[in-house]
């Protein structure tokens, strides 16, 4: 009886399966990596014009790479607070989430969303909510790096 009863189970999921099939839509893959490419080689283009602009008017390298950084994750903040980068976000697709742009998006989204709870409860506690576990992944991801580099340098193989 019990044998019945997962089969009959397993029938009725394979028929959901098939009839839900009929109703998503099929991702356009292709054109979803073009779009994203092209999106994010269009912003990385920027930025790169940008710093040659601040390199022009006498900064150093590293000053007119801080500064551009700093513009992109503000402009991807103010975005995000206007409620326009999601849109963006849809039809570019990874071209603006990967870069620090999607980290700057990750950070404000989910403290706009407990703005309501305060400034110290809602946004304060809600920044990093999506962020920390990136930041922690990508420290500790690093230390580990640094550990074995140090340890193939001492035994002379780095």
């Amino acid at each position: 009886m019990d044998k019945k009863k997962q089969i009959e189970k397993k029938d009725i999921s394979k028929a959901y399966s098939k009839y839900a099939d009929r109703f998503t839509p099929k991702p356009k893959y292709f054109k979803n990596i073009i779009k994203a490419f092209v999106i994010g080689g269009a912003l990385c283009a920027a930025a790169m014009w940008l710093e040659n602009k601040f390199i022009a008017s006498g900064n150093s390298q590293e000053d007119a790479s801080a500064y551009v950084v700093i513009i992109l994750i503000m402009a991807a903040q103010l975005l995000t607070g206007l409620g326009v980068f999601d849109t963006i976000a849809k039809h570019a697709g990874a071209g603006v989430i990967v870069p620090i742009t999607g980290f700057a998006n990750s950070m404000v989204a989910p403290a706009l969303e407990y703005k309501k709870e305060g400034v110290v409860l809602g946004v304060g506690g809600k920044l990093f909510s999506l962020a920390g576990p990136v930041l922690v992944c990508g420290i500790t991801s690093s230390i580990l790096v640094g550990l074995i580099y140090l340890m193939l340098d001492k035994l002379g193989i780095g």
